[in-house]
């Protein structure tokens, strides 16, 4: 499915109810699936949730996440301690060509038995499951947090809990912190410093039920700050279910959303996107620690017309696409000029009052974010987005909200 969006000149006010958050539902549901006594509520809706839980419940020996990394990343770790147990761990081409050898090897190191079934270093994997007993392990930690939040979520179920040494400058460092901070509200007191996590054994017995709430996506919510940004000051929008102290990085939407006019008010759990005056300013942002909402940010900058330089994007080159290579491909598309290198992107100011594009069609590489993340230029200009369906890996209603906020959907 295409969508073509024709250009609007402002949004509807309304309230959105954003589903989980899919980063803090898949660490829940493995938790969950060590841990029986825990409840998890607001699940995500996102096809990586469901993908997760699927393969949770699963008998089979072949067991396809499809395009889920987290799913592909948690459940390496989660298999290689399922006693008894033999999967063949697969996925999609793309699938196939994101590493996984770093996760691999610490696993080794710890004793799992793990062999690759076609190319070393890359799924599919085969794993036999056996008890490992815990210990000490390194891990390279300037690759992906998701290798890291993998060993942190299986070590508490280890005889003698597992001690992490990260090498290197850790990346996306918030995604460490919310697996810790979930572990805490399952009473596994982690500890977290710069080069060292430590998790301890925590024993199934005398546990009682566990009820735990998944905040929205703030991911998610970065969408509809950049449609606020791009409106009219006076424009408003609220979401829901969010809090001030939140364990997602991308949190840090809020903060960063200030420099496009953007006020963010909490209210409840609720949150109120206000557009406020913007300068024209180019910006200089260093997102190792939020690399989900840069291609959200880009777009924005070159809705504005304003400039940016964003840095520590190196972990974007090996998500569902490349995305720094997608991003410059289909910014040019609209007379953007764009430069990337492997771990930074810069984009240069843009008239929109000198422009006379022809539509633009903008391909999604199979990522849910690209679509997302170019939603929000119907502001500015008409342009159709193609395979529109692929929002249903995270944000599976997104089509149906932005029509609530006036954006007019048509499917081709």
């Amino acid at each position: 499915m295409d969508v073509f969006l024709p250009k609007i000149n402002s949004v509807t006010p309304a309230h959105i109810t954003i589903t989980g958050s899919k980063s803090e539902s898949n660490r829940l549901l493995l938790l969950q699936a060590l841990f029986p006594y825990i409840i998890v509520d607001n699940i995500s809706d996102s096809d990586d949730s469901a993908v997760m839980q699927k393969a949770l419940h699963s008998d089979a020996s072949l067991i396809d996440v499809h395009h889920a990394g987290t799913a592909m990343r948690f459940l390496t770790a989660y298999f290689a301690i399922q006693e008894g147990r033999e999967v063949v761990l697969t996925g999609s081409q793309r699938m196939k060509e994101r590493p996984l050898g770093v996760l691999v090897d610490a696993l080794r190191v710890l004793g799992a038995e793990i062999s690759y079934e076609e190319n070393i270093g890359y799924p599919p994997l085969r794993i036999k499951g056996k008890k490992l007993a815990g210990g000490e392990v390194e891990i390279d930690a300037n690759i992906s947090s998701q290798y890291i939040t993998a060993l942190m979520l299986i070590g508490a179920r280890l005889e003698k809990g597992l001690t992490i040494i990260l090498k290197g400058e850790v990346t996306s460092r918030p995604y460490i912190e919310m697996t810790a901070a979930l572990l805490k509200q399952l009473n596994i007191n982690s500890t977290v410093t710069d080069n060292k996590i430590i998790i301890p054994n925590k024993s199934l017995a005398f546990n009682l039920e566990t009820v735990v709430l998944v905040e929205s996506d703030w991911s998610s919510a970065s969408y509809y700050y950049s449609i606020v940004a791009l409106s009219k000051p006076g424009t408003e929008i609220s979401l829901s279910s969010f809090a001030a102290e939140s364990n997602q990085g991308d949190s840090a939407l809020a903060e960063i959303y200030k420099q496009f006019g953007v006020t963010t008010t909490f209210r409840g759990d609720k949150i109120i996107l206000t557009k406020g005056n913007f300068k024209h300013e180019t910006l200089n942002l260093q997102l190792n620690n939020t690399p989900d909402i840069a291609q959200t940010i880009v777009v924005t900058c070159f809705g504005l017309g304003t400039g940016c330089t964003l840095t520590g994007l190196h972990t974007l080159k090996i998500k569902e696409t490349d995305r720094l290579a997608a991003l410059k491909t289909e910014l040019k598309k609209f007379g953007a000029d764009v430069q990337v290198t492997n771990d930074s992107l810069t984009l240069k100011p843009f008239n929109w009052n000198k422009s006379s594009m022809a539509l633009v069609s903008v391909e999604t590489y199979n990522d849910h974010r690209m679509a997302m993340a170019f939603a929000p230029l119907a502001l500015k200009t008409g342009l159709i987005i193609k395979d529109a369906g692929v929002v249903s890996k995270s944000y599976p209603t997104f089509w149906d909200d932005m029509a609530k906020v006036g954006f007019m959907i048509q499917e081709q």
